[in-house]
């Protein structure tokens, strides 16, 4: 008598009409680094119409659109860890959500550069709050880090955001008159950002990032850039300078391959693109003989930033960037 063979394994129905998730319940961070870009740009476009004595109405009005941007992306994501607050662990167990956490955190860091023209108080209360929450996240990928296995540990350029990020606060600081801790933060992350800089190359020499992922290096060029601007501002032109050429090389290094750099076509990842430029922008307008070529590419970025924030928040409404990203539900 032969045994019979068992029952398959019933599964419910699909639900008709499908489900929906709960109002933000998966916001997906990959919104972010296309925010914190355009945050970057107004900053950087400010900056250019200052030092070419041009109206900075213009720069007013992106900077308004980019903060109130920010502000909503920041609330829908805030009202996801309410439903949820495991969900910010999740996040970060992929590349686009450890990317797009920092940028939120980031991004709080420029709107308080933006905020301190306007009002002060406001601007500090910020800088404290995006500090605080980016070194937060920090230490919550650092535990997630450890537990996964050797390959989950690899260095990849979104350390750069998570660990690095930090520097961003700096310019902010300057701007509300707290040099003492814009000072701090200089000094403190320029070896961590040497560090990344350094098994990242490393690390190329030995294998070929595969095309998906090779976007992500522009986000080396950000910290050269913030390091330049942060220099100049604190009176150290030297550094600023030598901190500019290592952005602008960088900026090179990416731009000239750029067919094998986005050989895999538009991706959520290529809001990577952004902020590195922006920031670029700022560290050559600030510079005294760096006008001009900051003006240069700030005209690709007033193009390239906006197509790129486009084409990633359309695909927000619906789940479309969550499915690509893989973004946790609350």
């Amino acid at each position: 008598m032969t045994k019979a063979e068992p029952l398959p394994k019933r599964f419910p129905p699909p639900q008709f009409p499908p489900r929906q998730p709960a109002l933000f319940a998966r916001t997906p961070p990959a919104i972010f680094p296309p925010i914190l870009g355009l945050l970057g740009l107004a900053i950087a476009l400010r900056l250019a119409l200052s030092a070419t004595n041009l109206p900075l109405a213009l720069g007013d009005l992106l900077a308004g659109a980019a903060l109130a941007l920010w502000a909503y992306a920041a609330l829908a994501y805030v009202a996801k860890i309410a439903r949820r607050p495991a969900v910010v662990v999740e996040d970060l167990r992929v590349l686009p959500g450890r990317s797009g956490l920092g940028a939120l955190t980031m991004g709080g860091m420029a709107a308080a550069t933006l905020l301190a023209d306007f009002s002060l108080g406001t601007a500090k209360g910020v800088i404290v709050l995006a500090l605080v929450g980016h070194l937060t996240l920090a230490l919550l990928l650092l535990r997630l880090l450890w537990t996964l296995p050797p390959p989950g540990r690899e260095v990849n350029p979104t350390w750069h955001v998570n660990f690095v990020g930090f520097i961003l606060a700096a310019p902010a600081a300057v701007a509300v008159g707290w040099t003492g801790l814009a000072t701090v933060l200089f000094w403190a992350v320029m070896p961590g950002a040497f560090v990344i800089w350094g098994l990242s190359a490393w690390q190329v020499m030995r294998t070929i990032p595969p095309a998906p992922l090779r976007p992500l290096l522009a986000i080396h060029i950000a910290p050269a850039a913030v390091l330049s601007t942060v220099a100049c501002l604190l009176g150290k032109p030297d550094l600023a300078l030598g901190f500019a050429l290592m952005a602008g090389a960088m900026g090179g290094m990416i731009v000239l391959p750029l067919r094998w750099t986005v050989a895999s076509g538009p991706s959520p990842l290529w809001g990577a693109f952004t902020f590195p430029l922006a920031a670029l922008v700022t560290a050559l307008v600030l510079l005294p003989s760096g006008l001009w070529a900051g003006i240069a590419v700030l005209l690709v970025a007033l193009v390239a930033i906006p197509a790129i924030l486009w084409w990633v928040l359309k695909r927000w409404p619906g789940g479309r960037l969550a499915a690509l990203t893989n973004a946790a539900e609350a």
